[in-house]
């Protein structure tokens, strides 16, 4: 578990927290970030590219899970939209607004919780998920729900993160108000057997992005969203300057280090 400044809060699998007050705060802190969301997120775009290289040739009914402002949605409608039908679905508003002034109505855009879908049985053979799955508390009501919406056959390419995401944001951050908590790869292979997927693969790997400087590093963070803080939560100069100590000591040739665990999984229904 990796301590994290209380502003860039992540929970992962917390069955202590109450979830209704825990998807608010979601939902408000990603449309808070919705307006800048694309400008910040370019680390977040490039680990999307690992699941457009796994897109299968044919899809009819397709759902982005955790959309965003839409661009990895934009893509798949344009692969699949000709023939079958493309859905953008967050928990998010804003982003959904900015999804939809981005990319139209073509797309059919929802905004829901993704452990209880407002789809039906057997509707979609392909669900795509990037990075949006590590901030909902029951993983097993999120891939129970996917079970349920695929097709016999239909398939699930996710994208999640794994403990020792954003390691060196704790270390920086030597004691912090809030915990980081991801699940990790055998947890994933866990739920999925559970809920009834009868092929999973979990693939791992280590993503790393470099900042020239730590406010580079936190608006990276922040703008995207990941800003659920402990109510009353302030950090001192005192705090910002020996977090920037901390961080100095492992700057490369390349800059600040900030590393992504990423899961991929390849679930079929």
């Amino acid at each position: 578990m990796t301590a994290l400044p209380s502003h860039v809060a992540h929970v992962a699998s917390a069955p202590r927290i109450d979830e209704r007050d825990w998807h608010a705060r979601v939902a408000h802190a990603f449309s808070r970030a919705a307006p800048r969301y694309l400008e910040r997120a370019w680390a977040q775009q490039a680990m999307a590219e690992r699941l457009l290289a796994r897109l299968p040739a044919h899809a009819q009914d397709v759902l982005d899970l955790g959309c965003g402002p839409g661009d990895l949605t934009a893509e798949l409608f344009r692969r699949y939209g000709a023939g079958g039908r493309v859905t953008g679905l967050d928990l998010a508003p804003g982003m959904l607004d900015a999804a939809r002034q981005r990319h139209g109505q073509a797309i059919d855009w929802r905004c829901a919780d993704a452990a209880d879908l407002p789809l039906p049985n057997a509707s979609h053979d392909l669900v795509v998920s990037n990075l949006a799955i590590q901030w909902c508390p029951n993983l097993d009501a999120v891939l129970s729900e996917l079970t349920r919406v695929l097709r016999p056959g239909g398939r699930a390419l996710i994208n999640t993160l794994a403990p020792g995401t954003l390691a060196e944001v704790g270390q920086a951050w030597a004691h912090p108000a809030a915990l980081l908590d991801f699940r990790d790869a055998a947890c994933h292979r866990r739920a999925a057997h559970g809920v009834g997927f009868r092929r999973v693969e979990v693939n791992e790997r280590i993503e790393r992005f470099h900042y020239p400087d730590l406010s580079a590093v936190m608006a990276s963070i922040k703008g995207v969203g990941a800003q659920v803080a402990r109510g009353g939560a302030r950090l001192s100069r005192a705090d910002v300057a020996r977090a920037t100590h901390r961080f100095e000591a492992l700057r490369t040739d390349h800059g600040l280090p900030v590393s992504y665990h990423l899961l991929t999984l390849e679930l079929e229904r």
